[in-house]
């Protein structure tokens, strides 16, 4: 049963302790109010959704585009800087306007999170792709971390696209599965998730339900 996710901010991680002695990693993640500001039916799109706005924003509404412009002066709400559509089931569609927080979800629930992974820029490949090298003896010229020969004989005599070479490591969107949330703040609007988060601190993250655990 699909429903509505939620928009959330990395604030770091740390350790939880349980009420039995066990000590855990965790990630915080910060859930501001999650506003719906467009839904999607079967009927005039094609498909179900709900359109999720959250995050303040410093601009003032005059620097807002005007489709945009359009979307938070109809429910009368400030400027957001995250605008995410979650597809849900057609009994889960939820009105306009209506408010989301961190009760949506509920402790020891298990949530996927998408995110952004952290950059590391150009990088060789043993380190992005985990492969042993050449030899390190003699013989081998200046040639310890390459990859080796990459292409084939005269048939078909060329390199494959998405062959594992050297490259940009990281920066692109990550999901991770399955991941259990250990305790809620509503008062402080805050998750705590066991395991890790991709992305860097104050990134956006997507959470939605389990699509593999119910």
């Amino acid at each position: 049963m699909l429903r509505s996710g939620l928009i959330a901010t990395k604030i770091g991680n740390s350790s939880y302790h349980k009420d039995d002695g066990i000590n855990t990693h965790v990630t915080v993640l910060k859930v501001d109010e999650c506003v719906v500001t467009n839904i999607k039916t079967t009927d005039k799109d094609g498909y179900n959704a709900v359109q999720l706005a959250s995050i303040d924003t410093q601009k003032d509404i005059s620097k807002i585009n005007k489709s945009q412009r359009k979307i938070y002066s109809s429910i009368k709400i400030n400027p957001k800087k995250i605008l995410k559509e979650f597809r849900v089931d057609s009994e889960n569609v939820l009105e306009v306007g209506t408010k989301l927080n961190v009760d949506h979800f509920k402790v020891d629930q298990f949530i996927d999170v998408s995110s952004i992974s952290i950059g590391k820029g150009f990088a060789g490949v043993m380190k992005r792709h985990n492969f042993g090298g050449l030899r390190a003896s003699h013989g081998v010229s200046i040639s310890h971390r390459s990859h080796g020969s990459t292409g084939q004989n005269q048939d078909p005599g060329r390199v494959f696209k998405g062959k594992k070479m050297a490259g940009r490591m990281g920066n692109k969107k990550v999901t991770k599965q399955n991941l259990k949330i250990v305790e809620i703040d509503s008062i402080n609007n805050l998750l705590i998730v066991k395991g890790s988060v991709p992305g860097k601190k104050n990134s956006i993250i997507y959470l939605k339900d389990s699509i593999k655990k119910s």
